[in-house]
């Protein structure tokens, strides 16, 4: 079907304004537009409006994310709105509103679009505007500001009510072109979509000039000894530090991936006088506070204290921190009131490292991270000015445990089995690596693309991204380049893990290479090079992942790809099978080690991978080729037949036996070897 000119229009304007960061948030405001189209049943005009549907982003909305409602059966709820007590009841009503199948979920925001008389509306959350909204004086400093051409509205939770409210104002001040909502952010309208969108970017522009005209200097008073950020260097190696630790505690009630930022205008927040002050009161716009929670937790210890006692301090600060929201809760929940989601914090400030943020997924704690970016620059326009005032608490939990946001939270998908997992896959941009990397991403973890090759790991990367939908770069996967022979090249390699994603949840220990030659002419360096990646390189990777397991808590699964050569003796192999049978003893034993912290070591043991794998094309399949007597081009199918199951074994095959090992169906195996070679008699485990 082709779409409406109008709803085009809409969709490029809604594009534009969710691009600009400074216009509003990811996921926030909602953008409309009017217009008569055909009814398909009636072939007569019907008066419609498509409005962003619930949980939608402007920046990539697309006319499926949009609601479609018929004006006349919307304009006639208001006829039978039993009143504020009641509102909530309205959300169900507009399904009785939609024209056809009628597109997206209306949101809660639906009935301040639909009641206005304007043919285009947009609701945004600039910080800008919410700075004034947030302000302890807003409506004078709005009236200041804009003079009569924006209205103040003060603070309504949205909904019906708001809806009422606001069309009341358009209707009794046709000089304005928008409001300021108290505590919340902006609307504006226009008879066109090039008149909305310029009022609402002409709100955000005269708002902001008025900040950095009227505002002091330094509203958050002065940088404090001792808060000064680290050196660059320095502060990534304290937060990669810091990351698993802080992911530990985030994730006491549910399983959290972490994300971390030192932008500017973190650093400076945290290093002021008034930090912990302002932090305490809390964000304000609603969008903000329902990812940020209500304040964030404050690491209140010196950026270089020794690990030691940050990590006795966190465990006190953690502890004060679920008491005060159980309190929160408690003091505000009633009969209604939907089970406590959690009471760990969303947020952690660090002075002189940054920010930490945390979420169900890398996106979740992204977007929240970001959003208090805003509210910084929300209290800092509020102080610049006035001082600032957010919403009561008591609005806020209304909002946090409101049935609609838990219904909002229904709707979504089902979580894939490893979401929240974060994985390193070790030779991740070749054969089983590769595979591997891409099923677990398949399953819903993050996942650490680690090869030597950092420009296959970096293509590997961005392809996870890219069939996962991902967002944003990294949203999904990362790469890291990697030596595991090196001990300092795999300490960086967590190090990336940690500022990415928090932390690591399942290692898999993949990378390796062969040789294939006769005892008589295996050299000290064919020994040496075999066993210093994968004998080696195992364990300097193994150590490094049981050391940040251990910080976070919550245990974790170390797998390791060893192969069915290190219980055959296959001819003119030692330093290979030598190799892999050390690695295969490396899961026994690290298994009756690591099993008190809740980590689980297990092996999968391969037949020859031909397809797609690195160590073949690279000289092992030509060598192994030679040994059989067999074209090196038929090696695969030379394997497949002296197998019981005549098949052969492909990178996908033992990704899906790493998938298996790190699910929840095998919770209580550890120490396990799997044969994943179709059948070879000879490699059976005794």
């Amino acid at each position: 079907m082709r779409t409406h000119p109008q709803v085009a229009e809409l969709l490029a304007r809604s594009h534009r304004l969710g691009a600009d960061p400074r216009n509003t948030n990811f996921a926030g405001g909602n953008t409309s537009a009017k217009a008569s189209a055909v009814d398909p049943v009636t072939g007569g005009s019907v008066d419609l409006m498509w409005v962003k549907g619930s949980g939608g982003d402007l920046g990539t909305l697309t006319e499926p994310g949009l609601a479609v409602l018929r004006l006349d059966r919307l304009h006639a709820l208001v006829g039978g709105y039993p009143g504020v007590a009641r509102e909530d009841e309205m959300v169900a009503a507009f399904d009785f509103c939609l024209h056809g199948k009628g597109g997206a979920a209306p949101s809660i925001d639906t009935a301040m679009h639909g009641l206005v008389d304007a043919a285009h509306v947009d609701h945004l959350h600039p910080d800008a505007g919410i700075a004034l909204a947030t302000a302890a004086d807003g409506e004078q400093l709005v009236a200041d500001c804009f003079g009569d051409r924006v209205v103040w509205v003060p603070w309504r939770r949205p909904g019906f009510q708001l809806g009422l409210d606001i069309a009341a104002i358009k209707r009794d001040n046709p000089q304005a072109v928008g409001v300021v909502l108290g505590g919340h952010g902006i609307t504006a309208w226009g008879d066109d979509s090039a008149s909305c969108e310029q009022h609402s970017l002409e709100i955000i522009r005269v708002a902001t000039d008025y900040l950095a005209t009227k505002g002091r200097a330094e509203p958050f008073g002065p940088m404090l000894a001792g808060r000064e950020p680290l050196r660059a260097a320095a502060r990534r190696e304290r937060a990669a530090a810091l990351a698993p630790l802080l992911r530990g505690i985030a994730s006491t009630d549910h399983r959290q991936v972490g994300h971390f930022t030192d932008a500017d205008v973190v650093l400076d927040f945290v290093a002021r006088e008034r930090m912990q002050e302002l932090a305490a009161l809390g964000t304000s716009c609603p969008d903000h506070f329902l990812r940020t929670k209500v304040r964030p937790l404050v690491l209140d210890v010196p950026a270089n204290a020794p690990l030691a006692q940050v990590s006795d301090r966190l465990a006190e600060l953690h502890a004060a921190y679920r008491d005060d929201y159980r309190a929160y809760y408690q003091k505000y929940a009633d009969a209604e009131s939907p089970a406590m989601r959690g009471a760990d914090p969303a947020i952690v400030l660090v002075p002189g490292v940054g920010m930490f943020s945390f979420g169900a997924d890398k996106q979740t704690a992204r977007v929240a991270g970001e959003f208090y970016v805003n509210a910084i620059n929300v209290m800092r326009g509020a102080e610049a000015v006035s001082s600032y005032h957010p919403i009561d608490e008591s609005e806020k939990f209304r909002i946090e445990y409101w049935a609609l946001e838990e219904a909002k939270l229904a709707r979504r998908p089902a979580p894939k089995p490893l979401a929240g997992r974060v994985a390193l896959v070790t030779g991740g941009a070749s054969g089983i690596g590769r595979a591997t990397a891409s099923r677990l991403a398949a399953e819903g973890a993050c996942v650490v693309v680690a090869d030597r090759d950092a420009d296959r790991a970096h293509e590997v990367a961005t392809q996870l991204d890219t069939e996962r939908k991902a967002l944003r770069p990294a949203d999904v996967a990362v790469a890291a380049a990697a030596d595991i022979s090196s001990a300092a090249a795999v300490a960086e390699m967590f190090a990336v893990a940690n500022l990415a994603f928090g932390g690591v949840d399942l290692i898999v220990n993949n990378a390796g290479l062969s040789i294939s030659k006769p005892l008589l002419e295996t050299t000290d360096e064919d020994w040496d090079i075999q066993h210093s990646v994968m004998a080696r390189g195992s364990f300097l990777v193994s150590r490094a992942a049981a050391g940040v397991m251990v910080a976070q808590g919550f245990g974790g699964d170390i797998i390791y790809i060893s192969s069915k050569n290190g219980v055959f003796a296959g001819p003119n192999n030692v330093a290979y099978g030598a190799a892999k049978a050390d690695q295969a003893h490396q899961v026994r034993l690290l298994a009756a080690e690591l099993g008190a912290y809740g980590i689980r070591v297990n092996g999968v043991n391969p037949d020859g991978v031909v397809r797609g794998s690195g160590i073949f094309a690279g000289g092992w399949g030509a060598q192994r080729a030679a040994v059989y007597g067999v074209p090196e081009e038929k090696l695969g199918e030379f394997y497949a037949q002296r197998t019981l199951l005549k098949r052969e074994v492909l990178p996908e095959t033992v990704a899906a036996a790493v998938a298996v090992l790190a699910g929840n169906e095998l919770s209580h195996t550890t120490g396990l070897h799997i044969p994943v070679d179709a059948g070879v008699a000879a490699a059976f485990l005794r």
